[in-house]
């Protein structure tokens, strides 16, 4: 692949990192992206771009031709509303799409509670949360969409996404911190970098209408992880804190679920070794190369 010309709905840290991993390939980059504020060029790793702006309320019409004249569609902007506002507004063009590759950036909360037992691809959906049903919903338009119309596009459900700027040690170093005493709460996390791996990984290895888990190796309980972070910074653990006294609903619907996430099947098909096996390495690197 010489040259690749790329469509981003939303250009977050992962559609970043997934535009930096590919230009680190040497590969020509002709790339969109959407935005919530006005349209402009800009520039990002050295890549001149245009940014159009998209919301639930409005978006540039000429954001159509260069969506049209895309080879490859990454979307990572989550359900508003209730509503996949991509499908809502462009689902005609995407029914007449050429494209070779596209992506919907979904997450493991589309699997619910599952009391800290192990779930794969084939295990049941049963979301807690609203983000988790809007997930699923979403999840299903675009499965339907390669279905009907025979379209090449994948799922990626990621789990919790930390990176070298957002992670538990910053958070850790503001105070800030709590410990929220749970027993059998397992969650599962994945580096920004994996993920814009695999992405890469797929641009070559793809097969349409698969759904994959994008997890490292070790899920584990945020206490683990706040102890771990906690002795890397060589400071007090957090305070210990009860579930019934936390206010803020968000915080209380993530603690709803636990599960744990299986990743083997993004590991064989991608045929790919994480980078961040573990949270162990991915912290123990961010310490060392980034605080």
């Amino acid at each position: 692949m010489k040259k690749i010309n790329i469509f981003c709905f939303g250009f977050g840290q992962v559609a970043k990192n997934f535009i930096k991993k590919i230009n680190s390939e040497n590969i020509n980059i002709n790339l969109t992206v959407t935005s919530r504020e006005e349209s402009k060029k800009n520039s990002f790793n050295n890549i001149d771009y245009e940014s159009f702006q998209f919301s639930e309320n409005i978006f540039d019409e000429k954001l159509i031709k260069n969506l049209k004249s895309s080879d490859h569609i990454l979307i990572s902007i989550a359900p508003i509303k209730r509503e996949d506002i991509v499908i809502k507004n462009f689902q005609n063009i995407f029914e007449n799409s050429t494209s070779k590759w596209i992506t919907y950036l979904s997450a493991t909360s589309v699997y619910g509670n599952h009391n800290g037992n192990w779930v794969d691809e084939n295990s049941r959906t049963n979301p807690t949360s609203i983000n988790g049903i809007d997930r699923l919903n979403a999840e299903k338009l675009w499965l339907n969409l390669a279905e009907t119309k025979n379209l090449p596009i994948q799922v990626l459900r990621l789990s919790g996404i930390y990176s070298n700027k957002n992670n538990i040690l910053t958070k850790l170093k503001t105070g800030n911190a709590k410990i929220i005493e749970k027993k059998n709460q397992f969650f599962s996390r994945i580096h920004v970098e994996d993920i814009a791996n695999i992405l890469f990984k797929s641009l070559q290895n793809f097969k349409s209408k698969e759904i994959f888990n994008i997890s490292d190796d070790k899920p584990t309980s945020s206490e683990e992880l706040m102890i771990h972070g906690s002795k890397l910074l060589n400071i007090d653990k957090p305070k210990v804190t009860d579930l019934s006294t936390i206010e803020s609903e968000m915080v209380k619907n993530f603690y709803k679920d636990s599960k744990r996430v299986n990743n083997k099947k993004m590991k064989e098909f991608f045929n790919y070794k994480l980078k961040y096996p573990t949270y162990i390495e991915g912290l123990n690197y961010i310490l060392n190369n980034t605080i």
